[in-house]
C-alpha cells in the first residue's frame, strides 16, 4: 500500500501505543525504538499508564509521522522486541 492509498494523510501527528510487562526501563525501551525512526519527540509526547494490577504498562508516544513506510518500520521494530507484548 502506498501513501496515496492510505486512509491516513501524511504528514500527521500519530499516536503509537506499546504494551508490555511493567519494568523500570520499559518506557525508555519504547522511546529508544521509536527514536530510531523519528527525529525529535516533542515535549509531552510520551505518556505511560500501568494496568490496574500493575503487572503491565502501556506507553503511548505521539510522533510526527511522515509516511506509511515509517509507521510500518516502527511497528516492525516494536513487535520484534520480546519485551513488547502488543503494539497499536
Amino acid at each position: 500500500m502506498t501513501d496515496t492509498e492510505s486512509l491516513i494523510e501524511f504528514p500527521c501527528r500519530f499516536p503509537i501505543k506499546a504494551m508490555g510487562k511493567s519494568s523500570e526501563h520499559f518506557d525508555a525501551l519504547i522511546v529508544e525504538i521509536i527514536r530510531r525512526h523519528v527525529g525529535d519527540l516533542s515535549e509531552g509526547a510520551v505518556s505511560s499508564r500501568p494496568s490496574s494490577n500493575g503487572v503491565y504498562t502501556s506507553v503511548t508516544v505521539v510522533i510526527h509521522a511522515e509516511s506509511r513506510g515509517q509507521l510500518d518500520a516502527i511497528y516492525q521494530d516494536l513487535t520484534a522486541n520480546p519485551a513488547v507484548l502488543m503494539a497499536l
